[in-house]
């Protein structure tokens, strides 16, 4: 893979892949750290990275998850000198500056931010004017990142290091109504080029195509089409190296589908159907026990239940009582493998692809 040089901000890497960031620690710093060690970007998601020491010792989430940002960063990147480590931290987080901050302090190469336009994120960096910290937002339209590349250059004279252009074959949160995940203008196919055309004005910025991404020949495409490379999270749940508890990767190879749900924070998601679901989609509540207010839109006295405790309740190994967020992809998943198995497939599908240097 040496042939694909990708620059994105001070960083370079060979391979053509980020990891996606997948919350309440799913991927942490043994998913990241494998990923960045096979020469692609490795990810850490902030959302809800210090839940467990917040619900055990009464830690305000705003003290617990980005002081456990900075120990998973450093943790990572330990474990693989030299990769490159960022960080997955939602815009919507109500202690959204204080996770830049934390990550930009540990040192983080790259941070991608969405669910919401992330439109102050160099403000936070230009407090750390030495700082080597990529930013790179995510979105799901050419107006989106029309919009945050002017503001960004307008107040900052900040230009985004790239973007993640993320289609609604997700898991998890989508950026789309619920009427437009499976309108065919609003795939992923149809998202790219968009993007790529209106972020032209602006000279080369490195795109990346998320949701739905399994395999080499979905790389392929999304290259030919003219994204310096993809974004794939689903797949690497089911490997050894994922930070999720064995029966949450056994969730994921017994999954036939996904569905679309209303998220208590407001968005719809893709989930796996479980009996969680099912209690919940049956007019059944589970009384909120809010330690810390997370996502800012969330209203807890009148939400059925706490997003962020149903995920972490499947992450820990109890899949039948929590909410299992999964991409469209998920019924391929058959097995547990590891981590160089699944970058080696796709290097081998690319340079059989025989694309150029990205």
């Amino acid at each position: 893979m040496e042939k694909f040089k990708i620059r994105v901000g001070e960083h370079e890497f060979s391979f053509p892949l980020i990891q996606g960031g997948m919350g309440v620690g799913v991927s942490l710093s043994g998913l990241a750290s494998a990923v960045a060690i096979s020469g692609g970007v490795g990810i850490i998601a902030a959302a809800g990275i210090g839940m467990m020491e917040a619900l055990s010792l009464g830690t305000r989430a705003n003290k617990a998850d980005p002081l456990a940002l900075s120990v998973e960063i450093a943790r990572a990147k330990e474990l693989a000198p030299g990769g490159i480590i960022g960080v997955n931290i939602m815009t919507a987080m109500s202690y959204y500056d204080e996770l830049v901050r934390s990550a930009i302090e540990a040192k983080a190469d790259l941070i991608i931010s969405g669910a919401g336009l992330p439109l102050n994120l160099p403000g936070i960096k230009s407090d750390y004017p030495t700082s080597a910290t990529a930013l790179v937002p995510i979105v799901s339209s050419g107006k989106a990142a029309s919009l945050i590349t002017r503001r960004w250059q307008r107040d900052y004279s900040y230009t985004p290091d790239a973007f993640v252009v993320e289609g609604p074959l997700a898991g998890g949160h989508l950026g789309f109504k619920v009427s437009e995940i499976d309108d065919p203008d609003y795939s992923l196919e149809r998202i790219v080029p968009e993007v790529i055309s209106a972020l032209e004005p602006f000279g080369r910025i490195p795109v990346f195509a998320a949701g739905g991404i399994w395999d080499g020949a979905d790389a392929a495409r999304f290259m030919r089409a003219g994204a310096a490379g993809v974004q794939m999270a689903t797949r690497f749940v089911a490997t050894e190296e994922c930070d999720a508890a064995p029966e949450f990767k056994e969730a994921y190879i017994r999954a036939r589908e996904t569905v679309i749900i209303s998220s208590p924070v407001g968005m719809p998601a893709r989930a796996i159907t479980n009996p969680f679901l099912t209690a919940m989609e049956a007019g059944e509540r589970r009384p909120v026990r809010c330690p810390y207010h997370c996502i800012i839109t969330c209203k807890p006295k009148e939400t059925p239940y706490c997003i962020a405790e149903a995920l972490v309740t499947s992450k820990l190994g109890n899949t039948n009582d929590g909410l299992i967020f999964a991409g469209a992809n998920v019924a391929r998943v058959h097995e547990i493998t590891r981590v160089p198995r699944i970058m080696d497939e796709i290097a081998e599908a690319l340079e059989d692809a025989k694309l150029g240097v990205a």
